[in-house]
């Protein structure tokens, strides 16, 4: 079942998680939430079906049995990594070949990549029934990537990524409601609802977008490496590009810099096949991006499993922490366009989307490896799946039902620090804003 975390983070009111199925008492009730029971069906033995403490106690014991069940550890082994020139700076270290993990982890994982999944799949519906304005890009497919890195990742390491953001403002923290209110231009939202699809933000979980722009976040990505190494906080900056952006000039002169200064940077491919509706062997003469750093080396991954991404995440932070900036290319694919203005198939067909959907989908495989545990079964996933559908449809409702921002804000977060007297001149200058001649 979904912890009460998962669930608050799509925008669902705790309450929402108690059973409507059995009759509690307000007592009984507490007990539950105090117990950590919420979402843990509870067999009633009392008085008209009604729950007691033994019950609730029996289902504490069943509940503690299953964890521990869970959280036995177990090995997966996943395709072997590729490594170039990672012998640059000394003896060549050995590619992880497989990941030590859990029942339960791996259920997390499924939840909330299947959570990312749905939150797309209702950012397309709401996109086609025109309540989301502007560009907007989808993340579907290319999930596993997401999960491996955060997996590996920690909060105070920092993610600068593309336009292609959605998930990743999720997974740093904002709910599924509010990202689909930025979407929808709701105060919700993280920018308030000024931003839209390709600026999301999240300071306070170093999450620092979301740039409209081509390539722009690689150098973006290096200059809060050179942050996190003048801080000496042992953390490193992941600075996340696509395929199509490969060649642009920014990201080779911010590397160069990197390199020379030995910042904790990690330069992360998602190699998703194709810039817009160009593939990747029409558009780069070397397509083995993870080679491309030249002087700084690289690693190419299995970007649709969650687990070979995030133990490749683990060397990789450590890498660029200890020794200097380190290129990865996540080989991974989107099942939408470019965005969704294209339709996709103009420049491949049907039938390549649905051969990887069929072989590598990595929602998919989290799920066959949770089954494969032989401790999670068929029936309890199909209540998952039913449960994230509800509670991303709560947050579509959420969002639509979300007021925009005042009129007032259009105003704000222009300048850093400006003062509520900082002019700014409108249309004309009786729509203006501030005082006139006050420029701080």
């Amino acid at each position: 079942m979904l912890s009460v975390a998962r669930r608050a983070r799509c925008g669902v009111p705790a309450a929402r998680c108690m059973s409507s199925l059995v009759k509690v008492s307000p007592t009984m009730a507490k007990l539950i939430r105090d117990m950590g029971l919420e979402g843990v069906y509870i067999t009633p033995s009392g008085p008209k079906d009604t729950v007691t403490k033994p019950d609730i106690d029996a289902a504490a014991a069943a509940k503690a049995a299953k964890d521990k069940e869970l959280a036995k550890p177990l090995t997966i082994d996943f395709r072997p990594m590729e490594g170039w020139e990672l012998d640059y700076y000394g003896t060549a270290p050995t590619l992880p070949t497989s990941a030590t993990t859990s029942a339960g982890e791996l259920l997390e994982y499924y939840e909330t990549m299947y959570t990312m999944r749905r939150m797309e799949i209702a950012t397309d519906v709401l996109y086609k029934g025109k309540f989301v304005a502007g560009f907007c890009h989808l993340y579907d497919g290319q999930e596993g990537v997401g999960m491996g890195l955060e997996a590996a990742a920690t909060m105070t390491d920092s993610i600068v990524t593309s336009y292609r953001d959605h998930c990743y403002q999720y997974t740093r923290g904002s709910t599924v409601a509010e990202v689909l209110g930025e979407l929808l231009g709701k105060y919700i939202g993280p920018a308030k609802g000024k931003g839209g699809s390709m600026h999301m933000y999240k300071a306070d979980a170093n999450f620092y977008g979301g740039n409209g722009i081509v390539g722009s976040q690689a150098p973006l990505g290096a200059g809060i490496a050179f942050a996190h190494k003048f801080a000496g906080d042992g953390c490193c900056s992941f600075a996340l590009y696509g395929d199509g952006a490969a060649n642009q000039g920014q990201l080779f002169e911010a590397l160069n810099m990197a390199a020379l200064l030995q910042l904790p940077l990690v330069y992360v491919c998602e190699n998703n096949q194709y810039g817009m509706g160009t593939s990747k062997k029409r558009s780069s003469a070397n397509d083995d991006y993870y080679t491309r750093g030249g002087y700084v080396p690289g690693i190419k991954c299995d970007g649709m499993n969650v687990l070979s991404v995030r133990e490749c995440t683990k060397f990789l932070k450590k890498h660029a922490v200890e020794v200097g900036p380190i290129v990865v290319e996540f080989d991974t694919y989107r099942y939408h366009g470019h965005s969704m203005s294209d339709p996709g198939i103009t420049y491949r067909n049907r039938d390549e989307v649905s051969q990887v959907r069929a072989a590598r989908d990595p929602v998919d495989r989290a799920k066959r490896y949770c089954i494969d545990t032989e401790l999670v079964t068929e029936a309890e996933i199909k209540e998952i799946d039913k449960e994230v559908k509800a509670e991303v449809a709560a947050a579509v409702e959420a969002a639509k039902a979300a007021p925009p921002p005042e009129q007032s804000e259009l105003w704000t977060d222009v300048h850093v620090g400006q003062s509520k007297d900082f002019f700014m001149r409108g249309p004309d200058i009786s729509t203006s804003s501030g005082v006139y001649g006050t420029n701080r």
